[in-house]
């Protein structure tokens, strides 16, 4: 099953430390968000296997808006 891994705040994707079939695991860091001036790491929820990644370094992101999906 798929688990969406979304943006609790709106912001600037900073980095992206994840590719597409990479294994990860609950808590890893995936993602720096920018907000409010501070960096804040988006984490894994559970284990899985990163199958999709819907945002590039630089982008603006909405709070709840998917950033990556792992399967």
């Amino acid at each position: 099953m798929a688990v969406e891994v979304v943006a609790p705040m709106p912001g600037t994707i900073a980095e992206i430390l994840v590719s597409v079939g990479d294994d990860v695991k609950a808590d890893e860091e995936l993602i720096i968000l920018e907000a409010m001036k501070m960096e804040n790491p988006i984490v894994a929820p559970a284990d899985g296997k990163v199958t999709e990644i819907k945002v590039e370094e630089k982008d603006k992101v909405d709070t709840n808006q998917v950033l990556v999906v792992l399967g």
